[in-house]
């Protein structure tokens, strides 16, 4: 759904892969950024268990969102990058999205072991995610274009958890993660139906 919203923001996405991309830096450098602030977000997250004191355990959820804001951000950076620089290859279209994958599977690891929470429903949170990824990998694999087809793609997800890790009350995350269920489990219908009727 927001690579939908994305292509109205194209005048700031364009500018951004100028600016970045003057720093002459490859694109799978901000990738790889990208994918170090996800690790720092799975972090944080996975240390709020150990951590003592509602406010101090909240304080890492906030900076374990902020980092996945950063994640985010420079997952469109690289893209920008690579399309102003005419640097897009598969070699890097496929650490991207491996990177992406990875990601997404910390972050959710972090929040089961940081008891932010419950780890049955992290790791069902993770398995929907998933498959919404495969249908995508799978339909296009035989010549059929998802983008933008569902509610739960990757960005909104992270967007979601990002979000509710900024809210202070009990169980913020655990409401997101809830929340990415259901989207997801609607958007994996909704591209499986999509691709049925297709092939």
């Amino acid at each position: 759904m927001l690579n939908n919203f994305r292509e109205k923001l194209i005048p700031i996405i364009t500018l951004m892969g100028n600016n970045f991309g003057s720093l002459n830096l490859s694109p799978t450098f901000w990738s790889i950024v990208g994918f170090g602030f996800a690790i720092l977000s799975s972090i944080f997250f996975g240390i709020t268990y150990f951590l003592h004191g509602q406010e101090i355990q909240f304080h890492s959820q906030i900076l374990a969102s902020i980092m996945l804001f950063l994640s985010g951000f420079f997952d469109i950076v690289d893209g920008s990058v690579a399309r102003i620089k005419k640097k897009t290859t598969p070699k890097g279209a496929f650490l991207d999205s491996n990177f992406d994958k990875i990601s997404e599977a910390l972050i959710f690891i972090g929040i089961a072991i940081g008891g932010l929470s419950n780890p049955i429903l992290a790791m069902i949170a993770l398995s929907s995610s998933i498959l919404v990824s495969y249908v995508r990998a799978r339909s296009e694999s035989l010549g059929i274009e998802l983008k933008g087809v569902g509610i739960g793609e990757r960005a909104e997800r992270l967007l979601i958890l990002a979000i509710c890790g900024l809210i202070p009350i009990p169980d913020s995350i655990q409401w997101g993660v809830i929340i990415i269920i259901l989207i997801s489990g609607f958007s994996f219908i909704q591209r499986f139906r999509y691709v049925l009727k297709r092939i």
